[in-house]
């Protein structure tokens, strides 16, 4: 018993001590566990940088020769290790050689991690060119390296490559999709005492390739001049910081690590796990204040897909009558909507005004949200109502590659010729139109008007300014560039009806007074303008189909008496004695079949030359169900344009321009001694158009008068097919598109 006490005792001695030192065996067991989570990272983090060291001979996770051994069953085996990153190409736009030096510091750091790395002026490449081929190589991280220059401008060494680009993110030609796969970073280099444009180049290079489906693989830098303001204390330091965190980026993309972002954040910054990344400028201060919501819409739709835009609420869009109710539920803000009705034009247009009292002042036909849309596609827009743009086939003839078929046909000189439009208004919504019904639609002209005068002045201004931008730009021939300052051509088929604007006859005669001659195109739907229209050095209706119904399909005019409208132009067409031309455009099982009717309108209108084109595909759009299956072949339109010729006794096949997939037929009266003259003499067309005027209209002339001899080159059976050997034909490498243009 005495035992069982004393151990009784000895036992509750012992819990009576433990528990009135209970705070040190707390602190013990918490020192121990802290000891062993100390030795476990030390031992971890040693492994990891010892893995890291090894993988840092050539920056990527494999070895020098990208394979690694492996010892599978007793064997040595290789086996291929991913190349995550291939090489560096760092691009730079430079104009007092600051963005230079950054280019070549930045070189070398990368060098050091055994990546193949390339530096390049924003001068000497050729975007067009090259830079879709940098998604179909992959691998290569494209870091750019960009100043401000004045009033928000980029250099002079990068204008050209700005240019191109803005084109390619607002051009629904090229497709939102265009350079997804391209990875790539930004650095901006701007001084942030000119508030209203500071980094604004780098900006928009973010954006631009944002829009084009490039991915991000860190958030946009700005560097800034401005000590005072400058995050760093300067531009070097902000370079330099953000040089750090891009080649840690880089190493990690090298490892193989995922990004950390979508690439898809807004205005160039990205959101990490559970944190916003603040790699971006702290310059959000004043100078981010002019990125106001517009820009933000700007930055996140793109011009070229109205139907995404639509979907959306997006509010960069001109709604057309019949997709009103289905558009109206999605719109989010009520001014903008207001706006857009207000520039809705065909709802205005088309609608009984009974009951109304009718304006005292006339609307603008550009409102503000259209102005803008419509600036964001390239057009470079004159008053309130006329355009002016630069067509791809101008750049092309500057370059030595080649004119449009009008070339081919009648001898225009392309890079001498100036696309414009003085009424963005149509009459109709074709299928295929290739500016995807932005402009504003209407059947008789109610809005605001601007003299032709005042058009023409500011189109030629505007034209030679868009010549200018390719001063320096690789393949430019230099004659040409100082030939295509002076337009000596204009094509009035931009977009929407010239002939609806009352004063198109003051706007021919300006044009023929500065010796420019004139391509009208008209949508066979104004009879008696076509009637009282003055001379012009060719006058073209476009004939999309050949029955009541098809064109009713196709065309989706706005007349109720359309057919009727259309019937009348033709018979219009027939009474004039100058160049006219039938342009008829083929859609794939859409109106190919119908040859006798056709036949029929052409012993209608009785024109000189008739144009067959197959469609060109103008991508998506919720105001067309077109797709590249109504695209025909080139030997398509060729069977089409040879069955038609043998319905139609007094014509033959004289041209063909096989890369526009476009033939010419024309009237046997201009085969003149077994020899086709369907080019013209553009000089005798001025001196006759000019004794035409002074007679007040007494002295009249006709089509025959000015004709002169086709080249071998251009007739159909040729061996040129319809380019011109003077020039060389360029390939493009993975041609995913078809941008023709007028």
């Amino acid at each position: 018993l005495d035992v069982s006490m004393e151990m009784w005792n000895f036992f509750y001695t012992c819990l009576v001590s433990l528990w009135l030192h209970r705070f040190y065996i707390y602190s013990a067991v918490a020192f121990g566990i802290s000891i062993w989570i100390v030795i476990q990272f030390t031992t971890t983090k040693t492994k990891k940088t010892v893995t890291e060291h090894g993988e840092k001979s050539n920056g990527n996770p494999a070895s020098s020769e990208g394979i690694e051994d492996k010892l599978v069953n007793g064997y040595a085996t290789l086996q291929a290790k991913e190349v995550y990153v291939a090489g560096v190409k760092i691009f730079y736009g430079s104009q007092t050689g600051t963005a230079k030096r950054f280019a070549k510091g930045l070189a070398e750091a990368v060098i050091s991690l055994n990546l193949p790395v390339e530096v390049i002026s924003m001068g000497d490449y050729d975007p067009d060119d090259c830079l879709s081929e940098e998604v179909a190589t992959g691998g290569n991280v494209c870091v750019f390296l960009v100043a401000t220059y004045t009033d928000g401008q980029p250099t002079e060494s990068a204008a050209w490559f700005c240019k191109w680009l803005e084109e390619a993110a607002n051009d629904f030609r090229f497709g939102k999709t265009y350079l997804k796969g391209l990875r790539y970073a930004v650095f901006g280099l701007g001084n942030s005492v000119y508030v209203d444009h500071y980094n604004t180049v780098g900006r928009n290079i973010d954006r631009w390739l944002w829009m084009l489906s490039a991915s991000r693989i860190m958030t946009r830098a700005e560097g800034d001049c401005n000590v005072a303001q400058s995050k760093h204390g300067s531009i070097e330091a902000d370079f330099e910081a953000w040089k750090a965190k891009f080649l840690s980026r880089l190493q990690a993309l090298c490892r193989g690590e995922k990004k950390p972002c979508s690439g898809k954040c807004k205005k160039g910054k990205c959101k990490s796990p559970g944190k916003q990344s603040k790699e971006s400028s702290d310059h959000e201060h004043g100078a981010s204040e002019y990125e106001n919501t517009e820009a933000e819409e700007l930055f996140e739709t793109s011009s070229e897909e109205e139907a995404d835009a639509e979907e959306a609420g997006g509010t960069n869009s001109v709604i057309d009558v019949e997709d009103l109710g289905n558009i109206m539920s999605r719109i989010k803000k009520a001014k903008r909507e207001r706006e857009l009705e207000e520039g809705d034009v065909a709802t205005s247009l088309t609608r009984e005004n009974t009951g109304r009292k009718e304006e005292s002042e006339k609307r603008e036909m550009i409102t503000p949200a259209l102005r803008e849309a419509l600036t964001k596609q390239g057009y470079k827009l004159i008053g309130s109502h006329s355009g002016v743009k630069l067509c791809r086939w101008t750049k092309s003839m500057l370059r030595g590659r080649g004119g449009c078929y009008k070339h081919t046909f009648y001898g225009i000189e392309s890079h001498r010729c100036m696309e414009a439009t003085p009424s963005l208004a149509c009459a109709n919504k074709c299928v295929f139109c290739w500016r995807h019904h932005t402009n504003p639609v209407g059947t008789e002209w109610r809005w605001k008007m601007d003299q032709p005068e005042m058009i023409l002045q500011e189109a030629i201004e505007n034209h030679q300014n868009m010549i200018k931008q390719f001063k320096g730009v690789s393949g430019v021939k230099a004659d040409r560039f100082e030939e295509a300052m002076t337009a000596k051509h204009c094509a009035l088929s931009l977009v929407g009806e010239p002939i609806m604007y009352p004063e198109i006859n003051r706007f021919v005669k300006l044009l023929h007074r500065h010796s420019i001659s004139s391509f009208l195109v008209t949508n066979a739907q104004f009879p008696d303008e076509i009637r009282n229209l003055e001379p012009v050095t060719q006058l073209y209706v476009s004939v999309d189909a050949s029955t009541k119904e098809s064109l009713k399909r196709i065309d989706r005019p706005l007349f109720k008496d359309f057919w009727q409208r259309f019937l009348d132009s033709l018979k219009a067409l027939s009474e004039k004695q100058q160049r006219t031309v039938y342009r008829l455009t083929l859609v794939k099982a859409w109106n190919v079949d119908e040859l006798k009717a056709y036949a029929d309108l052409i012993s209608l209108g009785k024109p000189d030359f008739i144009e067959v084109k197959g469609v060109t595909y103008c991508g998506e759009s919720s105001a067309s169900n077109l797709t590249m299956a109504n695209v025909p072949w080139h030997e398509e339109v060729v069977r089409f344009v040879q069955e038609l010729a043998d319905l139609i006794p007094d014509y033959e096949i004289a041209c063909e321009h096989e890369h526009s997939n476009c033939l010419l037929i024309a009237h046997k009266k201009f085969k003149i001694n077994g020899e086709w003259c369907t080019w013209i003499n553009y000089d005798r067309f001025q001196e006759l158009v000019q004794e035409h005027e002074r007679s007040s209209g007494s002295k009249t002339f006709t089509a025959a008068d000015y004709a002169a001899r086709t080249p071998h080159w251009a007739l159909f059976g040729s061996r040129e097919r319809g380019f011109d050997p003077l020039d060389i034909r360029y390939q493009r490498k993975n041609k995913a598109r078809d941008i023709s243009g007028c």
